[in-house]
């Protein structure tokens, strides 16, 4: 899951040897990595700017590239504006060129796809030419269109059906979280109160999750979410729709094509932008 993988790129830094960076700069932007989440959304872009140039500054290496990588998840993960998402790309990019990067068995490294997601997803753009980059593009191409396709009939808690289909004439909505994802609870009210001033002008929002009943009543026991969560408790939808990392959320419009998507948490706004390409408007 994407947040584990933030984690882990902690972990990767802060147990490396400093020796190997000839300067604690390395084990210093981690710990500003780590801190984007807590920066406020204005101040967010100029610090993602900021800690792009340092990671450019370091020599070349393995753990460069993850830090590179780490910035780029973080700036998909906040509200941290298309100019300092660009330069984050930019830096990925460039890190990239410097240490290119074997296959993963027959699928391009994950840092490949980091970066393609944010051009497909986000609105970036690079100069990068590599196979690899080239084929991550194809394989979001694929999964967006699996998900165009796709369907399914799911219960919420109380036993009402819901059909992704028979919600033609409205603009869907379809989010993928859990109750143990930080990033996730982080998105839940922006969602409800969207839902809240929308639903009269046709917009509904499923909120798909495969934890279990139990734990979804514990959860909402201590707060309320209007919205209707919709029980996968095998992972059969969650699969088919290819939402391996959370939050993952998916805008779908009036006749049903796949107008957006966006991985990892978006606040009020950038889920406005994303209903915007549906055609639903403020």
């Amino acid at each position: 899951m994407r947040y584990f993988r933030s984690v882990l790129l902690s972990v990767f830094v802060l147990t490396t040897p400093l020796a190997l960076y000839a300067q604690a700069t390395a084990s210093s932007i981690d710990k500003e990595l780590r801190g984007l989440r807590s920066v406020p959304d204005a101040q967010r872009p100029a610090e993602t700017v900021r800690i792009a140039k340092e990671i450019r500054t370091l020599p070349v290496g393995a753990w460069k590239l993850r830090l590179a990588d780490g910035l780029c998840q973080m700036a998909e993960e906040g509200d941290s504006g298309h100019a300092a998402m660009q330069v984050a790309a930019d830096t990925l990019a460039q890190t990239l060129t410097e240490v290119p990067l074997p296959e993963a068995g027959d699928s391009p490294a994950i840092q490949y796809f980091d970066l393609a997601r944010l051009v497909r997803y986000e609105g970036v753009t690079t100069n990068l030419r590599n196979p690899q980059f080239t084929k991550a593009n194809a394989m979001l191409a694929a999964s967006d269109a699996d998900v165009e396709k796709a369907d399914f009939t799911l219960y919420d808690r109380k036993g009402k059906k819901y059909t992704l289909s028979a919600l033609r004439g409205k603009v869907v909505l379809v989010s993928f979280w859990a109750t143990w994802c930080p990033p996730c609870l982080q998105e839940l009210p922006d969602l409800d109160a969207i839902y809240m001033r929308f639903q009269s002008q046709g917009l509904i929002v499923l909120s798909i999750t495969m934890d279990t009943p139990s734990t979804l009543n514990r959860f909402f026991s201590r707060g309320t979410y209007r919205p209707p969560v919709l029980l996968d408790t095998d992972g059969t939808v969650t699969q088919k729709f290819h939402a391996e990392d959370l939050p993952v959320t998916y805008v779908f419009s009036r006749t049903g094509k796949l107008a957006a998507k966006s991985i990892d948490t978006r606040n009020y706004h950038q889920l406005m932008q994303m209903l915007a390409k549906a055609g639903l408007h403020s």
